[in-house]
């Protein structure tokens, strides 16, 4: 119910914040921040990911990666400042190429956005599907269509894998240790 003795008083309470002029500050990423990560820009619209990959081709065995970031602009994530530093000192016909730290807004708000994607670039390592296979058959319950050849093919395979893996460990530690190469 409803009294009869409110006041009828107005009140005009002036905002804050004027959000019809405000502007958003330019987001300030470090060099040491994104050191790995490029903006690539000034590209066709046409261009698909396939296209920036055949630009920076050079730099897919070592390890490089692209997030978009709108129709012109893209980010080249690499596995390493160096690589990308490298990258920067190239030129190239189709696209121009500038650090994250000179990048438009839209870039660096992107990157901000998704760091924890942005982290270096790896290969994924080589795989065998022998564990996979192994796991759903025993499962399963039934009996493996796999020649006794081709099993023992694949175990030589992740046998030879095993030994490399085991080798580059040790050549890595003797790098580290100071040891000398050639006895290897």
């Amino acid at each position: 119910m409803l009294s009869g003795n409110m006041k009828n008083t107005q009140s005009i309470q002036e905002p804050r914040f004027d959000y019809y002029n405000s502007e958003v500050p330019d987001i300030d990423l470090s060099d040491c921040e994104f050191p790995h990560v490029i903006e690539i820009y000034d590209f066709p619209q046409e261009f698909r990911t396939e296209d920036l990959l055949r630009v920076f081709c050079s730099y897919q065995k070592k390890g490089f990666d692209i997030k978009w970031v709108d129709d012109t602009h893209a980010l080249g994530v690499f596995s390493s400042p160096i690589t990308a530093r490298d990258a920067l000192g190239s030129k190239h016909t189709m696209v121009k190429i500038r650090p994250l730290s000179q990048a438009t807004r839209a870039a660096k708000a992107k990157a901000r956005a998704y760091a924890e994607f942005l982290q270096p670039a790896k290969e994924r390592p080589e795989t065998s599907a022998a564990l996979a296979r192994r796991l759903v058959i025993s499962a399963l319950g039934v009996r493996s269509k796999q020649s006794r050849t081709e099993r023992e093919a694949e175990l030589k395979k992740l046998q030879e894998a095993r030994e490399r893996k085991r080798l580059e460990a040790k050549q890595r530690e003797d790098i580290w240790e100071g040891r000398d190469q050639s006895a290897v």
